[in-house]
């Protein structure tokens, strides 16, 4: 096989030396524009399972490689003035000029023709079997074929420097550093021992006040040294290629088009924070030369590698994009104290959380656990047990949550003319007697052509009311949870099939009510056209909300929740795909969130102010053009001015074209942001599902509590497993259920 390799760094290097290996006729030339010795950057770092992969592909290599790394286990976080060690990572650093040279002279002694200073044009490229494309980010081969490959280019917001220094650091060292000018990052590590890459970050507002970009790169060397003369010890900062740039998160529908395959950052990239641009490149290369080898047709083999490499690929720009996320909203958490900021950074991936650090270092946790359960107000005498963040108490207003679980309002879809009836009784009751701090009821309208659909709760007739004060009096009788209820109106989501008779929003084919919404807009494009809420229904509506809270408040409940997600009315108002209305209830952010706070204003003067209120928002549309973040954040902050006291953040479910980012705790991002920049308590919601991930956000502050649905269907003493898998005894259980307390908790392996 005749094999053309357009670039000649890690990825193309490797796989040259694996295609050779396997078959020596193979006949690998690999163009590189570079000279040999050339480079950009300093060192690279390889985990674990990387160096394990490299043994089994080349022992060879391998050997030549680990020969000249440089290994730590540690992690260092320096902020304000202290330094956060963490300990039981493991890390293994090599100069990237000495891995290139490594593998150059590895490729050569196989016969691989390496041409260095030499640039290809892809488009006069002939005569191969195989065309290789791993020229990096702005790779030529995937320029030339954009419309076959479909790549995506999204440039971050922060600008970056790689350097080095010969400051030795022991340990994978983060610097946190604020000055006049704004925030600058530090990942350093050392490769050798001599020297340490140092790569400063800092968002784009940061870097101009700075004067970052009118200055030449000496200039803004010295203007580091000075900044970070601290943890330098007077050693000088060190150039190599060095220039201020964006970086830039590579994806492509497809990888392989005919006999060509990208591989490396020209295929996908890996933001550094996590450091695997090289891990994904050799390892791209590992699984190339493995298809090539299994299969014989260089074009069912380059399908074979795709379909095999692409969801491990994805899983890792996933976590990379968290991490990416973290750093580049690293303003938010300035105000943190320094053991929070530290476990929400080594946390920020979701690659390590509270359980896997808990056995990596248990010092640290230790220290966490202790740190939160100050904060909330646990003090335990000393040699006693301390509870983790998820076992702590919580308080709004005059309501004191027993721990930091909430089980979600989950539509039911099972009242008869929206009265709740045993159903609903032993759903909530079974759900507060397992373990949980707050149960939420259900969505349950304020009128009668608010329900969703035709099976849905109500509380907008007093026999509603009373079935519902059935419930709460025997959650409150039989459990020390606290119960809330969530007020909504559907809007244009009204109408519609029991899930289970027709689909979820398909709209009801006989029986339907008139809906309503703020423009005559239909969810689906075949659905019902709403009536346009003019001036009178508004108040008409105001009112419904405000005898559906006196009437809560008859019933008992602790909480109430008001709906402004999902696309239901006060939803609808919000986003500008339902919301294209001329007057004052339309066109800007201000104007389409008046009529819901309106509502909002009317229900706090209703509800008595020692009982907290809660709203739900769909923090975005996943729409381009749609409501978003910083939206939110605004909703937020108003909400709070009129005595909200926490946010239950949702996403989505606004609008058809939505493509949401799905996910482990998909949404939890968005609680982080409306927590942080509108100074409110928040609700995380939104695929979390072990207890391990609780801890992991509330102690890392993304959150206060948080809200898990699917899992309390499945399994209603969520909670109370949770404390048995954590080992934790400091959870009151109802007597009847007492041995089940004897399970024993299973401590996972790090990985």
């Amino acid at each position: 096989m005749r094999v053309c390799c357009i670039g000649g760094g890690p990825a193309g290097l490797y796989l040259s030396i694996l295609l050779k290996k396997a078959d020596p006729g193979h006949d690998v030339t690999v163009f590189e524009r570079n000279a040999a010795d050339q480079t950009f950057g300093w060192g690279v770092v390889f985990s674990d399972e990387t160096l394990a992969n490299l043994l089994d592909a080349d022992e060879e290599t391998h050997e030549a490689i680990t020969r000249a790394f440089a290994h730590w286990d540690s992690i260092d976080i320096h902020f304000r003035g202290e330094r956060i060690r963490s300990t039981g990572h493991g890390f293994s650093g090599i100069a990237r000029k000495k891995l290139l040279s490594i593998l150059q002279r590895r490729a050569e002694s196989l016969g691989v023709r390496i041409h260095y200073g030499t640039e290809v044009d892809p488009a006069q490229v002939k005569g191969y079997d195989l065309v290789v494309g791993a020229d990096g980010i702005r790779s030529r081969l995937r320029a030339t074929h954009e419309a076959a490959f479909g790549p995506s280019l999204d440039v971050r917001k922060c600008r970056y420097i790689w350097l080095g220094t010969n400051k030795v650091f022991d340990a994978f060292t983060f610097l946190i550093e604020e000055n006049e000018h704004g925030l600058f990052q530090v990942h350093a590590y050392r490769f050798d021992k001599e020297t340490s890459t140092f790569i400063v970050e800092c968002d784009e507002a940061s870097w101009r006040a700075a004067g970052l970009d009118e200055m030449s790169v000496e200039e803004g060397i010295g203007y580091l040294e000075r900044l970070f003369a601290a943890h330098l010890d007077g050693h000088e900062l060190l150039t190599n290629n060095s220039s201020w740039i964006n970086f830039v998160t590579v994806r492509n529908e497809r990888w392989h088009h005919e006999n060509m395959v990208l591989i490396g950052d020209a295929a996908h990239t890996a933001h550094f924070s996590i450091g695997s641009g090289t891990k994904l490149a050799i390892e791209d290369a590992i699984a190339l030369a493995d298809a090539l080898k299994r299969v014989p047709d260089v074009r069912e083999a380059l399908a074979l590698y795709e379909e095999e490499r692409r969801g491990m690929v994805e899983r890792t720009q996933k976590a990379a994009q968290d991490s990416l996320r973290w750093f580049e909203n690293l303003k938010r958490y300035r105000e943190l104290e320094p053991i929070q900021l530290a476990f929400g950074l080594l946390c920020r991936s979701k690659r390590i959380g509270w359980e896997n650090l808990e056995v990596r270092d248990p010092v640290l946790i230790d220290r966490v656990r202790v740190w939160f359960a100050d904060r909330a107000g646990v003090r335990a005498p000393p040699g006693a047990p301390v509870p983790p963040p998820m076992f702590t108490p919580f308080r709004l207003r005059d309501m004191e949550l027993k721990n930091r679980v909430m089980v979600s309002p989950m539509c039911m879809y099972s009242a008869k003319e929206g009265v709740p009836d045993d159903f609903h009784l032993s759903h909530l009751l079974a759900r507060a007697m397992g373990g949980a701090g707050l149960v939420m009821a259900e969505m349950t309208n304020v009128s009668p052509e608010g329900r969703i659909t035709p099976g849905c709760a109500g509380i907008y007739t007093d026999e509603q009311a009373e079935a519902w004060k059935r419930i709460v009096d025997a959650v409150h009788a039989r459990t020390d949870a606290k119960i809330g209820l969530q007020l909504g109106h559907a809007g244009r989501k009204a109408a519609t099939c029991l899930p289970w008779d027709g689909g979820s929003d398909e709209p009801l084919p006989h029986g339907a009510w008139e809906i309503l919404g703020p423009s005559p807009l239909p969810y689906l494009p075949y659905g019902q056209i709403p009536r346009v809420v003019d001036r009178a229904e508004m108040d008409r509506l105001v009112e419904a909300y405000v005898a559906a809270t006196h009437r809560a408040e008859r019933a008992g409940f602790d909480i109430i929740e008001l709906h402004f997600a999902h696309g239901y009315l006060l939803s609808s108002f919000l986003s500008p795909l339902s919301n294209v209305r001329e007057d004052e209830y339309g066109g800007s952010l201000e104007n389409r969130m008046r009529f819901p706070l309106e509502v909002f204003r009317a229900v706090r003067e209703a509800w008595p102010a020692h009982k907290p209120i809660s709203v739900r928002v769909s923090a975005t549309d996943w729409v381009p053009g749609g409501f978003t973040g910083d939206d939110a954040v605004k909703v937020a902050a108003a909400l709070k001015e009129l005595g909200c006291d926490i946010i239950d953040v949702s996403t989505g479910q606004t609008s058809i074209d939505a493509k949401p980012v799905y996910g482990r705790m998909w949404q939890t991002r968005f609680a982080d942001q409306i927590r942080r920049e509108a100074k409110i308590p928040t609700i995380a919601v939104g695929n979390i599902s072990t207890w391990d991930q609780v801890n992991t956000i509330l102690a890392a502050g993304r959150a206060d509590l948080c809200a898990l649905a699917r899992p309390h269907l499945a399994d209603p003493h969520w909670t109370l497993r949770a404390a048995v898998d954590m080992g934790w005894e400091g959870v009151e259980w109802p007597k009847q259920y007492l041995s089940g307390k004897t399970r024993k908790r299973v401590v996972p392996a790090v990985g």
